[in-house]
């Protein structure tokens, strides 16, 4: 298998990451991946390039292969004062398609997105996941993550 290559996605790539994100047992009853693609989106990505900086992404990372976008994530870098003003980096979103699941795509993802944090200074790499995804957990255990962490949500 060829790797994939790494970049920061752009607007025009909204489609292919929202077509991502319902591609996905959970995906498929949150998102609204309709032809043309709802608003809501758009403005939420123009806010993450708003907040975002070089130094701090707040931004979506692509797996491309073939020139396909093949697997997806949110990368933001978060400064903060505990843990000494450690620098800490929040994946979301993690998405492979379905048709490339299996082949190192997400793995490689992932320590491409623990590479460019490291890089700009972040200490820490945490996120959430559903405890339904036995898999995923399995994965990122085996990634190295430790659930070391309750985590909390609350619809607003």
């Amino acid at each position: 298998m060829t790797s994939p290559v790494f970049r920061f996605a752009v607007r025009s790539d909204l489609p292919a990451i929202v077509a991502l994100l319902a591609d996905d047992e959970k995906g498929k009853t949150r998102e609204d991946f309709t032809d043309p693609l709802p608003d809501v989106y758009y403005r939420a990505f123009d806010a993450m390039e708003s907040t975002s900086s070089e130094a701090l992404p707040n931004k979506y990372l692509l797996a491309v292969l073939g020139g396909d976008i093949v697997g997806c994530l949110q990368l933001t870098l978060i400064p903060g004062l505990s843990r000494q003003g450690r620098l800490r980096a929040q994946i979301e979103g993690v998405r492979v398609s379905s048709k490339h699941r299996g082949q190192k795509i997400g793995e490689a993802m992932i320590l491409q997105a623990i590479e460019m944090s490291r890089a700009l200074g972040a200490t820490l790499m945490q996120f959430t996941t559903d405890k339904s995804r036995g898999d995923a957990h399995r994965f990122y255990e085996r990634l190295g993550f430790v659930a070391s962490h309750e985590g909390m949500k609350r619809e607003l």
